[in-house]
């Protein structure tokens, strides 16, 4: 429950409690917090128990941490048979080298064989390296710059 709590942070505590409470009323202010957490600790398990009774035999490995998003996701992706073929049938090395390799081999073949067609390339598509020109004033947008 308090896992995250450093030395200093306890420290700090006890002397912020002997200063608030004083040193003869600390110990009974101790006492009283601690039955206070075990009977919310009492309460909650009960409560859990109730709950898994009343949703029957179906939800008996029912864990309340699952409801937690990220423990359920991690439960799902590491539980799921399907999910788990997946993972080990897929090989990304190996895709991204079937790929490569495609790329390689359709360069190779569209490579020009005439010094003629070797000055002039071929355009399949936009040149994506070129700037756009740039519009004309009167096409350009109209741009309000404090709306942005």
């Amino acid at each position: 429950m308090f896992n995250d709590i450093g030395a200093l942070e306890l420290v700090t505590i006890v002397v912020l409690g002997i200063l608030v409470f004083g040193p003869d009323k600390l110990p009974k202010v101790i006492q009283d917090v601690t039955g206070f957490i075990r009977k919310v600790r009492a309460f909650s398990d009960s409560a859990k128990h109730d709950i898994r009774s009343e949703l029957g035999p179906e939800f008996k490995d029912f864990e309340f941490e699952d409801l937690n998003p990220k423990t359920f996701i991690r439960k799902q992706l590491t539980e799921n048979e399907d999910l788990k073929e997946i993972r080990t049938s897929f090989d990304l090395r190996k895709e991204l080298s079937d790929v490569s390799d495609a790329v390689k081999s359709s360069e190779a073949g569209a490579a020009p064989t005439s010094p003629a067609a070797a000055a002039t390339p071929a355009v399949t598509g936009p040149d994506l390296l070129k700037k756009p020109a740039a519009p004309a004033p009167q096409e350009r947008s109209r741009f309000d710059a404090d709306a942005t």
